[in-house]
């Protein structure tokens, strides 16, 4: 069968030392492990997420780890020539630039660097799978070949969980706690659960200074096979919120685990065992068992808590589990690397070995105390546990590796004396880690009138958006969080709270407010998604750009828009006198301003006719400026009929309808993306020659929504910049949440759409409904009995259609233009549908 090959030999399978690679590669996990720690302690300091210690532990330190040691592993294994160095070290010159970049791009809010970061990060995953695989085809020994196929897995989870990531960042697409099961799940149980799982069944052999068994392949393919199919399970679970197939994933990677520890009993001696690696890599393993276990119980129990269990156990799977592996990993390792032979390894294993049962001790006593939800004082106590033990070893590993990576070889004098500083070091973080946590940082100044007001956090939304106060006022905010998920709110001023549980709340001392402050929530996407508010001073101009205040509700006298769209009548001639005036609206959920209309209305009235109808319309300035008209129905010299006229003034538009469809009519006065985006717009729909009747039909105008004094330059500013305050239909964002439109099962139901602009185009879509009729720009797409059927329909600014669909059942469908930054900003609302 061969000899065997321990991870003694993994330092030694080149004749030359390989310093500048392995060394320097290991200084870089070092680094972004200390990175971690310190963003630990001074996050709170630095008005900084907490996400961003964990992602630069997981994404950062344990990420370039594996991508180092796995390529390592399968090259020695299977006793194939190692990559050129370069190669090794462009690839990994990619992977910390795309990681910076996530990290950068999320806590900035800047969407494409972040999705850049998440993108690099992916293909990197891809690459190295299929070049892990290829050393295994390779490959001359095949004893360890399987183990390939754990990394060449996690690689594969991590590209999808890294591309699931990035879509996060930018809101989720409506899809954030399903999005953000299945990125955790991917990543933690499949980047690095199934990387560390593969690696133990010789690593922690060679720990113990025992013989891997020539039965572990055996078992290492069977436990493969129960760990991706629970992976597998428990993605798609959560990317469908369907509870059992997440349960049975759980039990499914469970069994694995508890299987691999069984593989692995045997032969273990019964000897105490006095070296600190097998510790940190059995206490690991534990802790993912248990937290498979706790999640499992969990579902079963309260199966909508997900993003509450999975809130809770992030850091016992990210410290207790990442970080104790990472640690008892390279105590194994790194004496073999930088050791030039057994008496430097040796004098390696002596540093890092100092105080490692306190440290092993701190680890593991500080991970209970992170994962309840207890008393501020016990969980800063368990992160300073976590931070000296981490911290520490962060410490007297660089001790050692930069000289070797430096100077190619470790000093002269003895290896204890820099122990020492490093231990202190250690507790010195640790001490700082407390202060800041206890103290919070500078307290609040205080002056002025006092001021409480309750904000609640729920459906991705904070209620109220907007918190007006007199300037001076001191301002405590009541935060709960009412939602399913965990959220947090920090202020632009650095006030911020805790990470709240659903139905924790948490008074937040703004502070004595002298001007306009925005508010977030700091999980990653969550802002993206809508969860922003603003505190401002009376009398003050926003900055924010909170625009649609989506949290509100409509004034005690508002009246949606009339959606449905009577049938054409008899009538050749239609004779239409329309107003221009000017008008005070509700142009968002309890938000007045003046908007110039036709006929009083935003968007104005809707004319209905048939081909060959003829239109007279008289258009009449009641407003204070130049005004005209423009209908794409007609087919006309744009001269005389679409001139502007001045206040007082009126002039007759009159065409033929020659052709069908549903047209937009607008002023075309200069510049006419202002008088567009004040609401100078509607429609008129021509029927086609053979349009069947359906039950109920509805027009949706798509437009967006502009903040701000109608002939104000700010507003023509975001115009031209395409940066609305948000979408909407019919005039107002989200007025048919407020109102949802009817329908009973079975009917046919026509939706008319039209993009009024006057920038960005509009993909309608109804959720749980399908097209089986298309209809645009005059031309029919689908008709009723084909096979095919449509989602969507996308029309330009301008553009329009209809669309048609039977509901299968009753319940609430909610419509959406699938462009989600519009839909999660105002263009949405719901259909309620009745047998």
């Amino acid at each position: 069968m061969g000899r065997v090959i321990g991870v003694e030999e993994l330092g030694r399978s080149r004749r030359r030392f390989r310093g500048p690679l392995l060394a320097w590669g290991n200084v870089f996990v070092l680094g972004w492990l200390g990175i971690a720690a310190l963003l630990v302690v001074l996050h709170d300091g630095l008005g900084l997420p907490w996400w961003l210690a964990l992602h630069a532990l997981l994404l950062g330190a344990v990420t370039n780890a594996i991508v180092i040691w796995s390529e390592h592993f399968v090259t020695t294994w299977c006793r194939v020539p190692a990559p050129p160095e370069r190669r090794v070290a462009v690839g990994l010159s990619v992977l910390n630039l795309s990681v910076v970049l996530v990290l950068v791009g999320v806590v900035a809010d800047w969407h494409w660097v972040s999705g850049t970061g998440a993108g690099g990060v992916s293909v990197i995953a891809i690459v190295h799978s299929v070049h892990l695989l290829r050393i295994r085809r390779r490959a001359l020994a095949t004893r360890f070949g399987h183990l390939t196929a754990y990394y060449a897995a996690a690689s594969m989870s991590l590209a999808v969980g890294g591309t699931l990531g990035g879509s996060m960042t930018a809101g989720g697409m409506g899809w954030y706690d399903r999005l953000w099961s299945a990125h955790v799940h991917l990543n933690l149980l499949g980047w690095l659960g199934l990387s560390v799982l593969g690696t133990l069944f010789v690593l922690l052999p060679t720990t113990l200074g025992i013989r891997v068994r020539q039965d572990m392949a055996v078992w290492g393919r069977g436990i493969w096979w129960l760990l991706v199919t629970g992976l597998v399970l428990v993605s798609v679970g959560s990317l469908l919120a369907t509870t059992w197939l997440l349960i049975a994933g759980l039990l499914s990677y469970g069994a694995g685990v508890a299987a691999l520890l069984v593989s692995l009993r045997t032969g273990v001696p019964r000897r105490a065992v006095r070296q600190p690696a097998p510790w940190f890599l059995v206490c690991a393993v534990g802790w993912l068992l248990v937290s498979l276990l706790v999640e499992t119980g969990w579902l079963v129990r309260s199966p909508d808590s997900l993003s509450l269990v999975i809130d809770r156990l992030l850091p016992v799977l990210a410290v207790g589990f990442g970080a104790q592996v990472l640690v008892g990993a390279l105590t194994q390792l790194l004496p073999v690397v930088l050791g030039r032979g057994p008496l430097e390894s040796r004098r390696v294993a002596a540093v890092l070995h100092r105080g490692w049962l306190l440290r092993v001790i701190a680890a593991n006593v500080g991970i209970p105390l992170l994962a309840f939800d207890l008393p501020r004082p016990v969980s800063v106590a368990g992160w300073g546990l976590e931070i000296a033990s981490v911290g520490t070893f962060v410490l007297l590993a660089l001790s050692v590796a930069v000289p070797v990576a430096h100077r190619g070889g470790l000093p002269t004098v003895g290896s204890g004396s820099g122990a020492v500083p490093g231990i202190a070091a250690g507790l010195a973080v640790t001490l700082v880690a407390v202060f800041f946590a206890v103290s919070g940082g500078e307290q609040p100044e205080v002056a002025g009138p006092a001021r409480t007001v309750d904000v609640v956090l729920a459906n991705m939304r904070i209620e109220p958006a907007v918190v007006t106060v007199a300037e001076g006022t001191h301002l405590v905010l009541r935060v709960t969080n009412r939602d399913a998920m965990a959220h947090d709110l920090r202020l632009a001023n650095g006030a911020a709270t805790e990470r709240l549980a659903t139905g924790d709340t948490q008074l937040l001392d703004v502070g004595v407010v002298r001007g306009p402050l925005a508010g977030w929530c700091t999980v990653a996407g969550h802002r993206a998604a809508g969860m922003t508010m603003e505190v401002r001073t009376a009398g003050s101009s926003h900055s924010a750009g909170h625009g649609v205040e989506r949290t509100h509700l409509p004034s005690a006298d508002w009246r949606p828009r009339d959606a449905t769209v009577p049938p054409a009548n008899a009538t050749a001639v239609h004779r239409i006198e329309l107003h221009v005036t000017e008008q005070l609206l509700e142009v968002a959920p309890g938000k007045r301003e003046r908007r110039w209309t036709f006929g009083g209305t935003m968007p104005g009235p809707t004319l209905r006719g048939k081909v060959g109808d003829r239109f007279e319309i008289t258009l009449v300035n009641d407003g204070s400026m130049g005004h005209s008209i423009d209908f794409h129905a007609g087919s006309l010299a744009p001269d005389g009929p679409m001139r502007t006229i001045e206040p007082g003034q009126r002039l007759m538009y009159a065409f033929t309808a020659e052709r069908a469809g549903a047209w937009l009519y607008h002023c075309s006065t200069a510049p006419m993306s202002l008088h567009l985006a004040n609401g100078m717009y509607g429609a008129v729909i021509i029927d086609p020659p053979d349009l069947p009747p359906a039950a109920r039909e509805y027009l949706l105008v798509s437009g967006q929504y502009f903040d701000g004094a109608p002939d104000s330059d700010a507003l023509l500013d975001k115009i031209r910049q395409g940066r609305p305050d948000g979408w909407l239909f019919n005039g107002m964002p989200g007025q048919y949440d407020h109102a949802p439109l009817t329908a009973k099962v079975g009917e046919r139901v026509r939706f008319w759409i039209i993009n009024a602009g006057p920038s960005d185009s509009v993909s309608f879509h109804i959720i749980g409904g399908q097209f089986d009729t298309v209809y645009k720009e005059g031309a029919w797409l689908l008709r009723p009995g084909a096979s095919g059927g449509s989602q969507a329909l996308d029309l330009a600014p301008a553009q329009g259609g209809f669309v048609e669909l039977t509901f299968p059942e009753p319940g609430r469908y909610p419509f959406v233009d699938h462009d989600l930054r519009h839909a999660e900003n105002g263009a949405h609302g719901f259909v309620d549908v009745t047998r």
